[in-house]
């Protein structure tokens, strides 16, 4: 369980009823300094819930007692802010689908390299973090200033309107400016699936979102082959906007 001397850490609760993998999964995150909480069965991950306080869920689909949907359902209940993501030996777009429209940050198909799960837990923490910062909807990239909520982009009092699709897409890339904005989670975030038409359909996205940018010389969005964007901002930083 939490330990008082790591309250102020991240804390995990990681919910796996193959007991090895579970013990393993959970040793190396610890070795990575993230406090993990293992529980091996959906009843005792929910009761686990109600006592602490936790950062991240990580829960598997298949689990005794109670699944790790309906666990997933009874955490929302709980508490709407906390983020979660799935591992699962299915891979049927079905349940991705149903794990997505329960709020799921991520979905993890096993089998899967620890070094992978520890990427996206730190994928998922940023955006959290974001997220909190981006309360203030209005934020500059650049000398363009990006409304969230009214999906508008301005720059030199020129106002274009963007669709939700770009809005979206140019919300996740400003999240993490200058860091890789993974294609795989960009796709599942936005689109659910990754699926070929997809991926085509968010280059054709992205290729708009530079034709947006290109007045500001400091600003671009590069491909980062094999993996993903990086919205690139020279000399400055990604700030809400005063």
């Amino acid at each position: 369980m939490i330990s008082d001397n790591k309250l102020n850490e991240v804390n995990i609760l990681l919910c796996e009823d193959d007991e090895s993998l579970g013990m393993l999964l959970r040793e190396y995150l610890e070795a990575k300094g993230y406090n993990t909480t293992l529980c091996q069965d959906g009843e005792e991950g929910l009761a686990t819930f109600e006592m602490y306080e936790f950062n991240l869920c990580i829960l598997d689909v298949m689990m005794p007692r109670m699944d790790g949907f309906t666990l997933a359902r009874r955490i929302r209940e709980l508490n709407q802010e906390t983020p979660f993501m799935f591992l699962t030996a299915k891979n049927l777009k079905e349940d991705v689908r149903e794990g997505f429209e329960l709020g799921a940050d991520d979905y993890i198909t096993k089998p899967f390299s620890m070094e992978e799960v520890v990427y996206r837990i730190e994928a998922i923490l940023r955006r959290v973090r974001g997220k909190k910062a981006k309360d203030v909807a209005v934020r500059a990239i650049g000398d363009f200033t990006f409304d969230t909520q009214k999906q508008t982009l301005t720059y030199n009092g020129v106002e274009s309107k963007l669709t939700t699709k770009e809005a979206e897409l140019l919300t996740l890339l400003s999240n993490r400016p200058n860091e890789l904005l993974q294609r795989d989670y960009a796709l599942k975030t936005i689109w659910i699936d990754d699926n070929y038409f997809n991926a085509r359909s968010m280059d054709v996205y992205i290729t708009k979102l530079r034709k947006h940018l290109r007045a500001d010389k400091k600003v671009e969005i590069i491909n980062v082959h094999g993996k993903g964007y990086k919205l690139v901002v020279s000399d400055s930083s990604i700030q809400p906007k005063k």
